[in-house]
């Protein structure tokens, strides 16, 4: 029998969501608190040093950056200011593009990003991979790519043409 938006979730589909939402926000939660005590970093700005630490010359536009941190315009441009402030990343003018910006990775944020991400990992691993088997792993990875595709496929759907 297929469902309709008005159904109420039954007590199995309603555990799988509610699930799912309550580990991410506890995870992230722990995850963020372990990186500010440890490092002086909240996961939001360890996010930014990771996609530039990662990122070809260590830089990225910052219309890349919010998109990976599924930010606003202005919620990215905060950010970037904090970590600016603190020595961690610089702000550079688009050659090609005079209204865009870059935020590129300094020395001292190299510095920072390195024992960060160790740490991350390291309660990455602990909080959450360590606690399944390499089955329930794969099986996870494969759920999320799977949604992830329909959910890409179903926002191209309904973009404007």
């Amino acid at each position: 029998m297929a469902s309709t938006s008005s159904d109420l979730l039954s007590d199995r589909e309603l555990a799988a969501w509610k699930g799912m939402l309550e580990v991410h926000a506890v995870l992230v939660a722990q995850l963020d608190r372990e990186l500010e005590r440890d490092h002086g970093l909240p996961l939001t700005s360890y996010e930014v040093l990771m996609y530039l630490g990662d990122a070809d010359r260590e830089k990225l536009r910052m219309s890349e950056l919010a998109d990976r941190l599924l930010l606003s315009r202005s919620g990215i441009t905060r950010l970037v200011d904090r970590l600016v402030r603190q020595g961690l990343i610089v702000r550079e003018r688009c050659a090609d593009d005079r209204r865009g910006y870059y935020a590129q990775l300094t020395d001292a944020g190299r510095a920072k990003l390195g024992p960060a991400r160790r740490a991350h990992l390291a309660g990455v691993r602990q909080h959450f991979l360590d606690r399944l088997d390499s089955e329930q792993i794969d099986g996870l990875g494969e759920i999320w790519r799977r949604l992830l595709v329909q959910a890409r496929e179903a926002e191209l759907d309904e973009a404007p043409r």
